[in-house]
């Protein structure tokens, strides 16, 4: 199936993380240009991009989510370098280890967390509309957010981070009306992953018992891998397959719910692990 991402141009925020590069190596099996963004991590990233064999079609850019202007000179370097943007992935997180209730969590801690999940996704989604023109083959420009399972269930100890991600479903319903406005086939989409087996989460999902903890609640009982978020991505980016999806939220979770599914003993947490940290 020709998903029709030949040749288009993909900018993808947080491509240092485990799920950015997993989004990069994907769009690059399908013939994309990639802008890839990092903030700290630009001198790894372009030591990475240099590394592959799509490299001459791939570009490192720098900024600060959470800084509209910053965000601004990162696209507008990727559109200088490619001519357009025709895919956009708000992939740049945060997720701040320590369990902290509400009542004793630091003020400048959820600034934060909100300035990059929610803020720094709004003014991707910004800078990428402010470039945004129809093409002349009608293939309609897509933007996905990267949500979470806590914007839908929540996360104790964690409400900064559930919070800064729930926002995001009042951006795509928002957004996909305006952008049509500029682009009449273009859609937004979010993708909304539970528990993911990257650097972020690994210190946590090496806790004794957190997987048992987590997979009880989901049909497949595993996590999920970087690719599988990126390939879910990749599908609702591609006019080939998803012309017609917009303003919707895919959760890639594995079946969650919020209720038990399975017993303690029911559960091979060793063999989980390893099946997610398999390539």
């Amino acid at each position: 199936m020709d998903l029709q991402l030949n040749g288009k141009t993909v900018f993808i925020t947080g491509a240092s993380g485990g799920i950015g590069r997993a989004l990069a190596r994907a769009f690059a099996e399908e013939g994309c240009n990639l802008a890839l963004h990092a903030n700290s991590n630009l001198a790894w990233l372009e030591d990475f991009i240099a590394k592959q064999t799509w490299k001459d079609r791939a570009i490192a850019v720098q900024a600060d989510v959470s800084d509209a202007a910053s965000m601004q000179r990162a696209m507008d370097a990727a559109v200088t370098r490619f001519g357009r943007v025709d895919v956009c992935v708000a992939n740049a997180g945060r997720w701040p280890k320590p369990d902290e209730l509400l009542s004793e969590l630091p003020v400048e801690r959820f600034q934060q967390t909100i300035a990059v999940n929610l803020l720094g996704a709004a003014w991707t989604a910004k800078a990428f509309m402010r470039q945004l023109k129809p093409r002349d083959d009608g293939h309609g420009a897509s933007l996905v957010f990267i949500g979470s399972t806590a914007g839908r269930h929540g996360e104790a100890m964690h409400c900064d981070y559930s919070a800064s991600k729930a926002g995001l479903y009042g951006l795509v319903r928002s957004l996909k009306n305006e952008v049509v406005r500029l682009d009449p086939f273009a859609r937004v989409n979010m993708v909304e992953p539970g528990w993911t087996v990257t650097e972020m989460a690994r210190e946590a999902l090496d806790m004794p018992g957190k997987i048992t903890h987590i997979v009880k609640t989901a049909a497949l009982r595993q996590l999920a891998r970087a690719a599988d978020i990126a390939r879910t991505v990749v599908m609702l980016s591609a006019p080939g397959v998803s012309r017609h999806i917009t303003g919707e939220v895919l959760t890639v979770a594995g079946g969650m719910e919020g209720r038990t599914l399975w017993r303690e003993q029911e559960i091979d947490e060793d063999s989980i692990r390893k099946r997610a940290r398999e390539s």
